[in-house]
């Protein structure tokens, strides 16, 4: 992959002129983490096409990051295994979208669907059907409503937000915990405008639970997890499954395989614990293998 100052000194064009080329749509490029990126191979081929020589098929190739789903955990064990991979949360379908247009190599995916109650696969059947696509259970965890300690609001269940008045900070719309709030709250009968919703969304769990330390919301929905690192009450509300999707050949590469190697070990196990609200005896299983 190269930047934009090296695909320009490559081309031997002015950077000026490579931003004019990604607008018009022009140039193989992918965005990744805020900055554009540009994949040797296409760019080799692109020229190749340019100079009218015969071009053979490139696959695109995606940057090294898992985006999707923010799981402490899973950070962990990126930086731990060495394996190259960049954690980027942006929330579970715009994971799974980032994937699907190569901008990421793994997504990282707690997304319940609400009419079979199965996690992730009917999302990724409907989104990406027919791609060459495997998904591995990373963990299931607990879900649940993060409030102060001691739980002063006396806060239950997703029904006593709307009692209560709880300023609730919500998560963004391609999170999985979005998806799992709006689906209590339906069951429940609660309108979203009976809720009161902070402006803006957090973006990440840990993010959700230094905003109730610090006294800015009363509730959200975030993993156990995240509550035990900011010393939360934490109120269970369901078990979900993790899983990291990705195309079949990803799953071979020796980033993954690092990252799936300490995922088998004794110190994952114990960071789980650590950490707490995770079960990991079945991470690596496979779940659906398009």
């Amino acid at each position: 992959m190269m930047d934009t100052r090296e695909v320009a000194a490559y081309l031997r064009l002015k950077e000026r002129r490579i931003y004019d080329l990604v607008r018009d749509n022009a140039l193989p490029h992918v965005r990744a983490t805020g900055k554009l990126l540009f994949p040797r191979a296409q760019i080799e081929a692109w020229l190749a096409a340019k100079a009218g020589a015969p071009v053979a098929v490139v696959p695109l190739t995606s940057p090294p990051i898992i985006a999707g789903s923010h799981d402490p955990l899973l950070e962990w064990a990126a930086r731990e295994s060495r394996c190259g991979l960049a954690v980027l949360a942006c929330g579970s379908s715009a994971g799974l979208e980032r994937l699907a247009r190569h901008e990421a190599k793994v997504a990282a995916m707690h997304w319940l669907d609400a009419a079979t109650g199965d996690y992730n696969v009917p999302l990724v059947r409907a989104r990406m059907p027919g791609a060459d696509v495997v998904s591995i259970e990373w963990a299931q965890r607990v879900q649940g409503l993060l409030v102060a300690p001691g739980n002063p609001l006396v806060i239950r269940g997703v029904v006593d937000l709307a009692r209560t008045k709880a300023r609730v900070i919500g998560r963004q719309p391609e999170s999985g915990s979005h998806q799992l709030l709006a689906h209590l709250l339906a069951q429940a009968r609660i309108a979203r405008k009976e809720v009161q919703w902070l402006a803006r969304p957090a973006l990440a769990e840990t993010d959700l639970a230094a905003a109730i330390r610090d006294g800015h919301a009363d509730a959200g929905v975030a993993i156990e997890a995240a509550a035990r690192g900011c010393g939360l009450t934490f109120i269970p509300l369901a078990r979900e499954r993790l899983d990291l999707v990705m195309h079949r050949r990803d799953y071979f590469e020796p980033g993954m395989q690092a990252l799936l190697s300490l995922a088998r070990g004794p110190d994952f196990a114990a960071q789980a614990v650590t950490l707490g609200g995770y079960d990991v005896t079945g991470t690596g299983r496979v779940v659906f293998n398009g």
